[in-house]
């Protein structure tokens, strides 16, 4: 385009005076051969479809099951406080009741304080320790047999106060867990069950 105007105006600069080239290039060439540049085509703007907001955190839960949702944090900290002194209270009275009646147990210890419940059977069964994590409003375990676990407080449907601890990697409460063990070592039937905040599984 630039080559055809600076010959068209070298054509027209020897016959025209300035002002007379300038006003036919403005009037007369410059809309003939920009004819095409003026012409425009308008599309329609591209028009982008919703999308689910975060999609894969949709598939996450939907993926789920129900029951993997634990409660422990819709109680309050007063209430998690509450249910979980009467589990460690509790457990601390069965065993040392459970000690006292079990000759083969002299040796055996319990100490509770500051949310830490310490059962120290001696060789070769080793020492359990249950204690409170206010943070994480769980009880943790740490068991010779089976390692560490944490464990969630599960509510009952009617109240709040009332529910059981529970594992949820494998879907074991608390007193299910401590009921195998400890009969094991003591090779007495006990009953962990009879205590607060306990479930006795269906097949048990």
């Amino acid at each position: 385009m630039y080559i055809i105007l600076r010959h068209m105006l070298a054509a027209q600069a020897g016959r025209m005076s300035t002002a007379n080239l300038v006003e036919r290039f403005c009037y007369r060439v410059l809309p003939s051969v920009c004819k095409g540049c003026t012409e425009t085509t308008y599309k329609p703007a591209l028009t982008l479809q919703p999308r689910a907001a975060f999609p894969s955190a949709h598939r996450w839960y939907s993926s789920m099951n129900p029951n993997d949702f634990i409660a422990t944090s819709l109680i309050d900290s007063v209430t998690f406080e509450t249910v979980c002194s009467d589990t460690l209270e509790s457990l601390c009275d069965y065993f040392e009741e459970l000690i006292d009646a079990t000759p083969a147990l002299k040796s055996a210890d319990v100490t509770f304080g500051d949310g830490v419940l310490t059962v120290k059977f001696g060789p070769p069964h080793g020492t359990y320790v249950i204690n409170r994590q206010s943070p994480n409003r769980q009880i943790w375990l740490s068991s010779p047999t089976s390692g560490p676990k944490r464990y969630d407080f599960v509510p009952d449907k009617r109240t709040i106060n009332e529910g059981y601890w529970l594992y949820r990697h494998d879907g074991v409460n608390l007193h299910q867990l401590l009921q195998e063990e400890i009969s094991a070592i003591t090779g007495r039937k006990l009953d962990f069950f009879a205590l607060p905040h306990s479930q006795r599984p269906k097949n048990v």
